[in-house]
């Protein structure tokens, strides 16, 4: 097997620029779904309901996309068919979810649209967002490949920064932040035609640059062996069977960390809402207004994140950095509902920030360390997004629930969220770092 050469930063920075696009139209869905049909008449204890959607199409979609370009060879190349299809998908229906009351619809029809609407949206994006983390795996040699993730790191909190602000930035230059009753505001439509402007510019930025290998090629630097071409066939379950037990323990801090970030997207607008602006209408320009700084404040977790994610290069145990990092998001999230001031939320935000940055590094390191040598990279990566969306639709499900234990504040929900994510730390203990055990 030839060693993988040594790619200069621009070839790094090609081969995941795309991801810039896509995580901004993720931003601009994880920010203003809640918003959005809460604005079309969706009552508060249901909101948690319109969230099974996402999860549920990325537990479908990813692990489908990740063994279906394991198997793909064309003119076009393995991955990027099925990244240029799900960006061009997303770019349409970011055209038309922000409309859903704009049609003339009765709001149970405009809620079955928007659902519609929501749906596809997550599928494209799912569809748009897993190759970029199969080209590096194909690409890139192992000494580069920590270069290569830093700069995927840094084009998706760029990308959700931009995401998060642009509802504030075009009210700002004076785009209606009001509408209607049941109408979703301007700055919220144009928020999303102009991300997905981006986002389609950026996809094909990638798709111009990046060349893939062959199946020659490919095999020369990736190598097969006979045991790989046996288990070609080999199913979901199969692949789940052998997983080492890395995979599962890791899967066991993820269900509790993604399920309370899963609360802080259904519940941080009507939180903020609730707790800095002091409304529960959502008909009101108090409430628009907190939908927008709700986007500020995301944004200052996305930079919360980078700085954070510097910081964890310094630990030298990467299981205490895991363990420290969600035990800060889990203070900033309970420390939600007690403060008043929309600037000092930026304190939580930014702790919230740190947990986030683990989220995102250290699953992928402690997985991709133990399946080396396992083969089916790609379905197992698409596997293992189910560790992401099975906590998600879970807590979706109990999400009203759980909203009437609190008393129907959804700030609380934030103390819950925190609740979570300290237990996730604790869980981090069952994680042995060896491979294949």
């Amino acid at each position: 097997m030839k060693q993988k050469p040594d790619m200069n930063f621009w070839g790094l920075w090609n081969l995941s620029f795309g991801f810039f696009g896509v995580q901004i139209a993720y931003a601009l869905q994880s920010a203003n779904i809640s918003r959005i049909f809460a604005t079309l008449g969706a009552d508060p204890h249901d909101l948690s309901y319109f969230w099974i959607l996402p999860p549920l199409m990325g537990i479908l979609v990813q692990p489908i996309v990740g063994t279906l370009s394991d198997k793909t060879w064309c003119r076009f190349g393995r991955r990027i068919p099925y990244l240029f299809v799900g960006a061009a998908l997303a770019v349409v229906v970011m055209c038309l979810l922000p409309n859903a009351g704009s049609f003339g619809l009765t709001v149970s029809a405009a809620m079955v649209f928007g659902l519609a609407a929501l749906m596809f949206l997550d599928t494209s994006i799912n569809m748009a967002m897993q190759p970029f983390k199969m080209l590096v795996g194909d690409m890139v040699n192992e000494k580069q490949k920590a270069k290569a993730y830093s700069i995927q790191s840094f084009l998706c909190n760029a990308g959700s920064v931009a995401g998060f602000v642009f509802p504030f930035l075009f009210t700002w230059i004076g785009v209606s932040n009001i509408a209607e009753k049941g109408v979703v505001p301007d700055s919220v439509i144009w928020s999303f035609y102009i991300g997905a402007a981006i986002l389609i510019l950026c996809v094909i930025y990638t798709v111009a640059k990046v060349r893939e290998w062959n199946p020659e090629e490919y095999n020369s630097y990736n190598g097969t062996d006979s045991k790989d071409a046996e288990e070609d066939n080999a199913g979901w379950i199969t692949l789940l069977r052998k997983a080492p037990s890395t995979f599962w323990k890791v899967g066991v801090v993820q269900f509790f960390c993604w399920a309370g970030f899963l609360y802080m997207w259904n519940y941080t607008t009507g939180a903020i809402a609730e707790t800095v602006w002091n409304t529960t209408d959502p008909s009101s320009a108090d409430f628009q207004t907190a939908g927008n700084w709700v986007g500020i404040l995301f944004a200052v977790q996305a930079i919360g994140s980078v700085v954070w994610a510097i910081c964890l290069t310094q630990f030298s145990n990467t299981k205490v950095a895991y363990a420290l990092s969600l035990v800060l998001g889990g203070i900033g999230f309970a420390l939600i509902p007690f403060i008043h001031d929309q600037y000092l939320q930026f304190v939580p935000f930014l702790l919230i920030g740190c947990g986030w940055a683990a989220m995102l590094a250290m699953p992928f390191t402690f997985v991709t360390n133990a399946l080396q040598g396992y083969g089916h990279m790609g379905a197992y990566l698409g596997l293992f997004n189910g560790t992401i969306c099975v906590p998600q639709i879970i807590a979706a499900l109990c999400g009203g629930l759980l909203l009437k234990l609190v008393g129907s504040h959804q700030s609380n929900m934030m103390i819950v969220a925190g609740v979570f994510l300290v237990i996730g730390a604790v869980c981090v203990a069952g994680i042995k770092e060896s491979s294949r055990k």
